[in-house]
């Protein structure tokens, strides 16, 4: 007995309004495994994907990759126009933006790797403040003696901070040129100057 056939694949414009409904609809990156999960069987969301990437280059909202998955977002120069929807609760502390830097450029690292980058011990509220907001989460443990844990950051992190990935991070050049090294170490709470840490008020 023959199986049933199934329906055509819509065509790939419809796709592409499939892939913007749900992205825009979602409070969080989605990925294409999850989008062709979502859409009727035989659609192709990475082509939807690079479709609509295409039409929203250049407009006031565009579709930004982070990490795997995939969100419309503001565009980077008009964030501005946001800054007073923006309720700031708290802040983060200079430990606490130390730590999630260091977690960032030297991932995955262990508590004791982070000790001894900044040079003082490294209490435990101050990771769990940041693997709350689910911007640091644990990595692989280490093949030493006392496998110890590490941490690296979470695609919450990238989202955050407008990054597609790690590699996006800014280099030594780009944080000398922002002000965030060689600043006094009186300075409470730390200034961020630059788009990585302009996120120390948290949503």
């Amino acid at each position: 007995m023959n199986e049933p056939a199934l329906f055509p694949a819509p065509p790939l414009t419809e796709q592409e309004r499939m892939v913007e409904a749900i992205l825009f609809a979602s409070a969080a990156p989605v990925t294409v495994a999850e989008l062709n999960a979502r859409m009727p069987h035989g659609c192709d969301a990475a082509a939807a994907l690079k479709l609509l990437e295409r039409r929203y280059a250049g407009r006031g909202v565009r579709l930004v990759q982070v990490g795997a998955a995939w969100a419309m977002r503001t565009a980077p120069d008009l964030g501005h126009l946001m800054r007073r929807e923006t309720v700031e609760t708290r802040r983060l502390g200079r430990a606490a933006i130390e730590t999630l830097a260091i977690v960032a450029y030297h991932q995955p690292v262990t508590r004791a790797g982070i000790e001894q980058i900044r040079g003082v011990s490294t209490g435990r509220g101050t990771l769990d403040q940041l693997l709350e907001l689910g911007w640091i989460r644990l990595g692989p443990r280490r093949d030493t003696p006392g496998r110890p844990v590490t941490f690296v950051t979470t695609d919450g992190f990238l989202d955050h901070f407008g990054l597609s990935s790690p590699r996006d991070l800014p280099g030594l050049r780009d944080l000398r040129a922002a002000g965030l090294l060689d600043q006094p170490p009186s300075e409470e709470p730390s200034k961020v100057q630059d788009g990585l840490f302009d996120g120390d008020a948290m949503p």
